[in-house]
């Protein structure tokens, strides 16, 4: 399996001259993607925006992207992608937008060109067989969930 898949990219008019997604670091795994918007956001305590990219992705089969946050956003000012991870399918060919939500206290201005959050491709099964059964079997944990071990 190919763990290097290339991801076409189409750039929208309202991306010029922003970056397309790049990692950092070498040592990265996720690409920093930036704001596509004309007006600056001002992203108010307790409340989400839908932040457009400017780029459509065409991703192989068998892999994803996925739409994560920036630690540095979520740990200075409590800004993370709400759905973190989102999913971008193999198959959707529309604008990436991002759904940023303020968890801070103070109001954060999103400005074109800043970097809202990060994508990272992930290789997924291409074909699960969801089978019902009338019984599963029997672990240790069993249905324990939600914090059973402790904090």
């Amino acid at each position: 399996m190919n763990l290097s898949p290339s991801i076409h990219i189409k750039r929208l008019d309202h991306a010029s001259g922003l970056p397309v997604p790049a990692r950092m670091t070498a040592g990265s795994s996720g690409c920093d993607i930036a704001a596509a918007i004309d007006a600056d956001i001002v992203l108010m305590p307790g409340k989400r925006e839908l932040i457009p990219t400017g780029f459509c992705f065409e991703i192989p089969p068998g892999f994803e992207v996925q739409v994560r946050s920036r630690s540095g956003l979520a740990a200075k000012h409590g800004v993370m992608v709400l759905n973190s991870p989102g999913t971008i399918d193999s198959d959707y060919r529309g604008e990436v937008k991002v759904i940023l939500i303020n968890l801070g206290s103070e109001p954060i201005i999103v400005r074109r060109g800043d970097r809202i959050a990060q994508v990272v491709p992930m290789q997924v099964a291409s074909a699960v067989d969801f089978k019902e059964k009338t019984g599963i079997s029997e672990t240790e944990r069993g249905a324990g969930g939600f914090g059973h071990t402790g904090v």
